[in-house]
């Protein structure tokens, strides 16, 4: 297994990702886009110490970048992890 700072990149803080929090107990992280879900179930669990019942992914391109030149840029791909913890678990994120 990997290292678990080099799995879980950062914690999502959106309004939909409070809406997962409070209703289904689900944390959203963006991660490395090479790592699986068994790599980030384990990563989670040791990082904060509870336990993980299902994981969701999902890849995201990169967008390309308006530029007034033909040479135009483009945003780097990221993938989001939608972590379910066990009834009675939770991430302190203060």
């Amino acid at each position: 297994m990997r290292d678990i700072y080099s799995v879980i990149d950062t914690i999502r803080l959106s309004e939909k990702a409070t809406l997962l929090q409070e209703k289904n107990n689900e944390y959203v992280f963006k991660v490395a886009t090479n790592s699986n879900k068994l790599e980030i179930k384990q990563a989670i669990e040791q990082l904060f110490g509870v336990k993980v019942t299902a994981v969701r992914t999902c890849n995201y391109n990169g967008k390309n970048k308006r530029e007034r030149r033909p040479d135009a840029g483009k945003t780097a791909k990221w993938k989001k992890a939608i972590v379910r913890l066990k009834d009675g678990d939770s991430i302190d994120l203060v």
